[in-house]
């Protein structure tokens, strides 16, 4: 019974609550914009723009799967590209429907395809989630340096949620529970013990950290960093250019959409399906501060999220076929 109760409360958590919180900051946002207007900014779109950043999204993933694959060659897990391509495609896809689910599936689909551990793909995978981490915290810095103002207004209109983030980073238990995870670590491979779970888990923790680590003795490293650079670059091109679909955006310019492009990327990190509502909130605080109105920075909000999440599940659905015909190729031979 507490298992089955455990059970329940851990897909409430996982599917439930970022449904749930998309749903209300959508409705938070769209109860305040006039329809009318936004349905006028619509109209404004020149979708031929967002045709070109969705292209430019197409070829993001393309470079993930290409970075992934120096990590697991390092591993000496030799995985084809077609293969990497439609789980990066199939990863995207899933999220849409539970955050960080989709990391989960594309770990354990390559790993029974080359048949690897799954804690060492599932290494190589969070090194390529904390290579992005790193680079948003880069980009981040930087647009700080350029857009100060910016970000200062972020603090003073939503001062609770700057206070929340001062606070955090100040937090005891924080740093308590990084201290005690890091010493639990360090006395699963010092301890001597015959216990068969302490020496699995040792095991797993193991070829986590062997996947993870392979990116620091990895040949190649030049170009992993280029992919990075180019995974990132259009990333942040493919907003850029969507800027030039509307009359209202066409004009300001590559400071603010860099400021978009990072607070939005900051706002991915709130677990919610496939960012909508915080991607949304983050994307019209932004284009606010450069004069665009609530109204028309939804309507941009809502053309540029809904293609890219189109394109998601078509990406997916072909990724999803492609899969299931290679599984049969690999049967009949």
């Amino acid at each position: 019974m507490k298992k089955q109760t455990s059970k329940i409360l851990k897909d409430l958590l996982k599917y439930i609550l970022p449904v749930a919180l998309s749903a209300w900051l959508c409705y938070y946002l769209y109860t305040k914009i006039d329809i009318a207007t936004m349905k006028a900014a619509i109209n404004d779109c020149d979708y031929k723009w967002i045709g070109v950043a969705l292209v430019i999204s197409v070829f993001s993933h393309i470079f993930r799967a290409m970075r992934w694959s120096i990590q697991l060659d390092a591993l000496n897990i030799h995985t084809p590209l077609p293969p990497l391509v439609w789980s990066i495609f199939g990863t995207y896809a899933i999220n849409l429907l539970a955050p960080r689910l989709g990391e989960v599936w594309r770990t354990g689909y390559i790993a029974k395809r080359q048949n690897a551990q799954f804690t060492t793909v599932f290494g190589s995978m969070v090194c390529d989630r904390l290579a992005d981490t790193v680079t948003v915290l880069l980009l981040t810095l930087f647009t700080f340096c350029i857009a100060r103002e910016a970000f200062m207004a972020f603090g003073h209109k939503y001062p609770e949620t700057y206070q929340g983030i001062v606070n955090m980073l100040h937090s005891p238990w924080i740093w308590t529970a990084g201290v005690v995870a890091v010493a639990l670590i360090v006395w699963l491979f010092v301890s001597r013990t015959d216990n068969k779970w302490v020496l699995k888990v040792r095991d797993a923790v193991r070829n986590l950290w062997n996947g993870f680590a392979v990116v620091g003795t990895m040949p190649h490293k030049g170009r992993w960093l280029l992919l990075t650079v180019a995974i990132w670059g259009c990333y942040f091109t493919q907003l850029y250019v969507a800027f030039f679909a509307f009359s209202f955006t066409t004009h300001l310019g590559i400071v603010c959409a860099l400021v978009a492009f990072v607070l939005s990327s900051i706002s991915m990190g709130i677990p919610s399906n496939g960012g909508l509502g915080p991607w949304h909130l983050a994307i019209i605080f932004a284009l606010g501060i450069y004069g665009v109105d609530i109204n028309q920075g939804g309507a941009f909000a809502m053309i540029v999220w809904g293609a890219q999440t189109c394109l998601l599940v078509l990406l997916g659905i072909y990724a999803f076929v492609s899969i299931a015909m290679d599984k049969r190729q690999k049967t009949v031979r």
